[in-house]
């Protein structure tokens, strides 16, 4: 009889112990951005963390309406406007992008340009698909180089602005993918939502933690195959990669991927892909581009100027180059890999 008690009194046990189980991890998926976005959700009921997957899409619908470069919309009507070179009311929807945009684009001397949306549509890379596109003229390039629109060009005050160059075109891919994660994390943590990631084709932005384990995150090898390492991510952290493999065009037996120099117009060369590390994701996002162009020469000074501590770059013949704390961070899955270590970066404290 004792014994009966017993086995009846664990069956209890651990039936009580599984009600006071966290509920697993919840997973929604949509389309924003022209990529998958995945939204993982640790610690709240499914029939909760799919309201908030719900609203979270409405969000990045209205972002993704209000900041596309060439569809109808306020960023479209601010590059109808900027070419007028007359004074106009910037919209609420796009200017935080902008003020964001001229002082990330200074603080990366210039590598991160959003203001070359021209160079972009030459290359056909304002397009979804680019396969089938060809190389713009050289004349055509060399045009756009000569009118050297940047940032700076942008003139503000309030919400007026102008701009002293009318070549000057807004192309927000290179980082409104970051501000957007940023804008949705926030509105998340409004809804109570404490412990998420939220993956928009690869980059991302994590808070908290997988029901007390890190969230892990796995960076993508450069030749488009396999994982290169993982990260596991600590407290609030956005993990950003920019690769030669994510859009791209073949012509004539040559690849052309869709990070444009602004110095040449032509693709960035010397680098496969760069991972950054950063507490705010439109800063990892818009730096993660920066380095890219940066290449293996610039890209520690570039990122002691954006104030990034973490970063992996690999270089065209494979090398990883990374500072001393990215080390400490990145689990590699292939130790045959030559490294090249720099010296401490000041972004973040090394360890």
């Amino acid at each position: 009889m004792k014994c009966l008690k017993t086995a009846a009194w664990l069956v209890m046990l651990l039936f009580l112990t599984g009600c006071d189980s966290p509920p697993p991890v919840y997973k929604g998926k949509f389309l924003a951005f022209g990529t998958l976005v995945d939204i993982s959700i640790a610690g709240l009921p499914e029939q909760e963390a799919q309201a908030a997957t719900d609203i979270i899409e409405d969000d990045f619908k209205r972002m993704h309406r209000s900041w596309h470069a060439w569809d109808p919309g306020p960023l479209g009507r601010v590059n109808r406007l900027i070419q007028t070179g007359e004074t106009f009311s910037a919209p609420p929807s796009v200017l935080q992008l902008i003020i964001r945009g001229i002082e990330l684009s200074e603080k990366s001397d210039g590598l991160f340009n959003p203001a070359i949306g021209q160079l972009i549509d030459t290359w056909g890379f304002h397009s979804n698909d680019p396969n089938g596109h060809r190389p713009p003229a050289q004349s055509v390039i060399d045009q756009l180089l000569v009118a050297a629109p940047k940032m700076s060009d942008l003139q503000l005050d309030g919400i007026r602005m102008r701009s002293s160059n009318p070549s000057v075109k807004l192309d927000f891919g290179a980082f409104g993918k970051g501000y957007g994660i940023d804008l949705a994390v926030e509105h998340l943590k409004e809804l109570g939502i404490q412990n998420t990631i939220l993956n928009a084709g690869g980059d991302l932005r994590a808070i908290g933690s997988k029901n007390g384990e890190p969230w892990r995150i796995a960076i993508r090898d450069p030749s488009g195959e396999g994982v290169l390492g993982i990260i596991a991510t600590t407290g609030s952290e956005s993990i950003f990669t920019s690769g030669d493999y994510e859009r791209n065009f073949t012509w004539e037996g040559k690849r052309y991927h869709h990070i444009i120099d602004p110095r040449t117009g032509y693709p960035s060369i010397g680098t496969r892909s760069v991972t950054v590390i950063h507490d705010d994701a439109t800063t990892a996002d818009a730096a993660a581009t920066a380095l890219f162009i940066a290449g293996p020469s610039r890209w520690y000074e570039i990122a002691r100027r954006m104030g990034i501590g973490y970063v992996l770059l690999v270089d065209a013949e494979g090398t990883l180059h990374m500072n001393p704390a990215m080390q400490t961070r990145v689990e590699l899955t292939d130790n045959s890999h030559t490294i090249k270590l720099s010296p401490p970066l000041t972004g973040k404290p090394e360890r």
